[in-house]
């Protein structure tokens, strides 16, 4: 085989370890469909990964406009996984952040994250896993080591992991 193909090979191996990590958070996602919506579920991570947002921040997270962005953080509101403050030093901008529910939904999808590639990693050879283990840090580390921040496809969260 030549160099290209062998390239290829690669890649096509990296998609479909990458095929089965989508597939884990995409099944972390359905868990709590019947309590959020995807993009309200990208919200309570943005909140748990950098600290209290403002509604500005969480339109642009989002990528919507801010009306948008306070009816889904209104929903939060409602369902009590967020709690909404005014900003001491300017009062024009709110404040989100998680509540104990909020944090413990988040909690709770990484944490099926987590054990599903657990069960994974736990069905492969010493060896193979020992390998594999390698390879990820290393993969990670050529991609900077920047886990996802909109909660998609995430499996780390620094702020609560």
């Amino acid at each position: 085989m030549d160099e290209q193909g062998e390239k290829l090979q690669d890649v096509d191996a990296a998609l479909l370890a990458v095929d089965v990590m989508m597939r884990v958070a995409a099944r972390s996602v359905l868990e709590v469909e019947d309590l959020v919506t995807s993009p309200q579920l990208r919200v309570l991570v943005a909140i748990a990964t950098r600290g209290p947002q403002t509604l500005g921040e969480i339109a642009a997270e989002l990528g919507v406009h801010a009306s948008n962005a306070t009816r889904t953080c209104e929903k939060l509101v409602q369902a009590g996984l967020i709690t909404r403050s005014e900003n001491r030093a300017d009062r024009r901008f709110v404040h989100l952040t998680l509540t104990q529910e909020g944090t413990a939904l988040v909690q709770r999808v990484i944490g099926h994250r987590r054990a599903a590639l657990a069960e994974v990693l736990a069905a492969m050879e010493p060896r193979d896993r020992v390998t594999a283990l390698h390879a990820f840090r290393a993969f990670a580390h050529a991609a900077g080591e920047r886990p996802a921040a909109d909660g998609r496809f995430g499996l780390v969260l620094p702020a609560i992991s």
